[in-house]
């Protein structure tokens, strides 16, 4: 059996929404990198669809958040909202579901961010963002396993399998990226713990075309729990009409998950849909553990995990496959800045103290929902639970508490993960604002992508002209930007008071479009703060 040998400077195992997100998100900063992925190609089933805002808002800065929302699946989607309850769905209407639990993905967030929800198919999802990785340079290798790997301080290596052919081939990296989900054997072999709440249920995804065009009538929601003799489960309808999926719970202890044949799922859905003689399409029946577990580190040496690897939540909130997308957007900058030279190596150890916290806090927020269950609008309303944080507060209110963070004796950090009002914090999300490049209007966070971003006050011309000395001396590239009425303009008046900073004032803004450091005015000899945030930054 012949062995081929390959090197690449980042390897990703596994080809789900984090790898494929890893893969985009190198590719965009110019990195090249392969994916091995074991199964055969990509995943036919649903799965996942809701894409949160700020998961939409790293799809818009990938030049990609268009192309989702032409989807089949989302242009089909675009006007549903709200959860219902009944009988069956043409049985008796039982009621909705409070709001508290559920966000209105038609809800305006138009002062907090660009972009909004997407309702989008994961088989749908996936492969936009291959594609485009694709065209930019990441390699893919489905039916490839990995056998096993080794890292010493030089890099990893590890030993693929061809599934099919038998063939093995050596490929060593830099750096590896576990995205090889939940039950992750790289995660394993690297001896990292697994721990949380636990599993909170098991669950069955049956996907089926039939004709409910009828029973649906006008009704346009994204979830309708059904609740009768003969099933409890929920109908999440895929495109309004022919594409659904039943999502039931079931026992594994008392269930095999393959006794759910067809004839099963088409009694489940003739029960869940009340049209006992329903003309009913299985296209397949995927079972599922809701958990929450987060691992006990997310790095070790060369080796990163994302997504599932890193952490499992329940779906309640739809935080997880998001969460994932954002540890990839995370990582894959620092690991793109270090692999061209332009940081040193402890660059890379922001990523655990940064993201690990985050992740947590957020299966926290899933589980907590989970267990508290909603009830029905025609009952009286549940009390709201003060552990529950808002919706927005966990798309766009995290903070970071890293080296890669510098704060200053004036930034005063809320206590925990979470903060309701971040205010261009250092450790927090840029905030949305309108502003004006070139005559078009912008969202700041159109600004944040592939390098640092400097941000000065209209009186900032200092910090301007510093930042330029300070990236020629550091030898990286910094996009410095003057918000004033010539090529940047801000003609609410709003950017200052949003990233706490007066008009003689700067922000230096990283790639991930986290705020890296900022200071409220003017400050003597900028050019050697700069000089030294920058050094702080990069780890050099």
């Amino acid at each position: 059996m012949s062995e081929k040998q390959q090197h690449t400077p980042v390897l990703v195992v596994g080809a789900g929404l984090a790898g494929l997100s890893t893969a985009l998100f190198l590719a965009r900063h110019e990195v090249p990198c392969v994916v091995v992925e074991r199964h055969r190609g990509m995943s036919p089933h649903p799965r996942a669809r809701g894409i949160n805002p700020r998961a939409m808002e790293l799809m818009r800065a990938a030049g990609l958040e268009q192309e989702v929302r032409e989807t089949e699946s989302a242009r089909a989607l675009a006007a549903n909202s709200g959860v219902l309850a009944a009988q069956s769905l043409a049985g008796h209407q039982l009621g909705a579901l409070h709001e508290q639990y559920f966000m209105d993905v038609r809800t305006d967030l138009s002062a907090l961010s660009p972009t909004g929800w997407c309702l989008c198919h994961q088989d749908e999802f996936e492969p936009v963002i291959r594609r485009h990785a694709q065209r930019l340079g990441a390699e893919f290798s489905y039916a490839t396993e990995l056998e096993s790997f080794e890292q010493d301080g030089d890099g990893v290596t590890a030993r693929l399998r061809d599934r099919d052919s038998g063939e093995v081939r050596t490929v060593t990296a830099d750096y590896l990226v576990a995205a090889d989900g939940p039950g992750s054997p790289v995660r394993r072999q690297l001896g990292i713990g697994f721990d949380g709440p636990g599993t909170t249920g098991h669950f069955l995804n049956i996907h089926f075309e039939a004709e409910l065009a009828e029973q649906l009538g006008d009704r346009r929601f994204i979830m309708c729990y059904t609740f009768n003799d003969a099933v409890r489960g929920a109908l999440m309808p895929l495109d309004n009409s022919r594409r659904w999926l039943l999502h039931v719970g079931f026992d594994p202890a008392a269930q095999d998950p393959a006794s759910f044949d067809e004839a099963r799922c088409q009694e489940l859905v003739r029960a869940a849909t009340g049209v006992p003689d329903l003309d009913v399409k299985v296209l397949g029946a995927m079972p599922w553990e809701a958990a929450g577990r987060t691992a006990g580190a997310f790095s070790s040496g060369r080796v990163f995990l994302v997504g599932d690897a890193a952490h499992v939540m329940p779906p309640s909130g739809a935080f997880g496959s998001n969460t994932g997308v954002q540890d990839a957007h995370n990582l894959a900058w620092k690991l793109a800045a270090v692999v061209r030279g332009e940081a040193g190596a402890g660059l890379l150890d922001s990523y655990d103290p940064e993201r690990r916290p985050v992740c947590e806090a957020t299966v926290e927020q899933a589980v907590l929902r989970s267990k508290d269950r909603p009830r029905l609008a025609e009952q009286e309303p549940a009390p709201a639970n003060p552990a529950i944080h808002a919706d927005t507060e966990i798309w766009f209110g995290w903070q970071y508490r890293s080296a890669a963070v510098l704060t200053g004796p004036d930034d005063r950090p809320a206590d925990g993960v979470w903060n309701a009002a971040p205010q261009g914090l250092p450790g927090t999300r840029a905030p949305h604002v309108a502003l004006v490049a070139d005559g078009r209007e912008i969202s700041a966070l159109d600004l944040f992508d592939r390098v640092p971003v400097l941000l000065a006050g209209p009186g900032g011309t200092a910090w301007e002209r510093a930042a330029h000395e300070a990236a020629d001396r550091a030898g990286v590239r910094v996009d410095v930007r003057r918000v004033a009425d010539d090529a940047l303009a801000d003609p609410a008046g709003g950017w200052g008071t949003a990233y706490g900073v007066g008009p003689e004032g700067a922000v230096l803004v990283r790639p991930d479009g986290v705020v890296a450091w900022r200071s409220a005015g003017g400050r003597e000899n900028p050019g050697a703060v700069l000089d030294d945030v920058l050094q702080a930054l990069l780890a050099r």
